[in-house]
């Protein structure tokens, strides 16, 4: 079976974000079930506020296009998102919204969809608070599925996140790493079997 590429980032830009530990653990477990991974840090990719007068005069900003870049690489996604007022981060909003602008003619690769259109998605959450993230997570499962995503039914919120990670960055619960595990192999056995068909499925959208 073709190894599916996986791109595995958080929705937050702090240094200390339990969303990020989140995201790796669910890289070590997407890596270990086989998928040819690669984690990115937002911090890495600052980007202004969306602004349609900004695109008209600038264009896409250039850590937009180097992240574009990197989701065309991609077939699949594996997201860690904090949720903030019940919803996606600010962050994360903006960055799936700058990647979904046309570049140029916005044909084929060029398109704002393209970074999105027929990948797979395994999303997940980590909060201090009771609700491990869960609130925020139907809201991104719209987005993504909005922009041509397939978005896995099962999803993982880790509650009470402040005590939930190891010194080494690993979940101390045994069933909540196991769960993660899941979610990880899933995405990464659903993408490779994508990469295989000779013809890959694509969602039907209304218009």
């Amino acid at each position: 079976m073709t190894k599916a590429k996986i791109l595995v980032f958080a929705g937050s830009a702090r240094r200390d974000s339990l969303n990020k530990k989140l995201a790796r653990v669910a890289e070590r477990h997407a890596r270990e079930a086989g998928g040819e991974v690669t984690f990115v840090d937002l911090e890495e990719f600052p980007m202004p506020l969306y602004h349609g007068d900004l695109e008209a005069s600038s264009g896409m900003p250039a850590n937009a296009v180097k992240l574009r870049a990197i989701f065309l690489e991609h077939d699949a996604l594996i997201i860690a998102s904090p949720e903030n007022n019940t919803s996606v981060t600010a962050l994360l909003k903006n960055t799936l919204d700058w990647l979904s602008r046309s570049i140029g003619d916005g044909k084929g690769e060029r398109s704002g969809l393209a970074p999105y259109r027929g990948k797979l998605a395994g999303i997940l959450s980590a909060s201090p608070g009771p609700f491990g993230g869960a609130r925020g997570l139907p809201h991104l499962r719209q987005i993504l599925s909005s922009l041509g995503v397939t978005v896995l039914g099962a999803q993982v919120s880790i509650v009470r996140a402040g005590d939930a990670f190891a010194p080494d960055g690993a979940l101390k619960d045994e069933r909540e790493d196991r769960l993660v595990a899941m979610l990880a192999r899933a995405v990464v056995d659903t993408a490779s079997k994508l990469r295989e068909a000779p013809d890959p499925p694509r969602i039907m959208q209304d218009h």
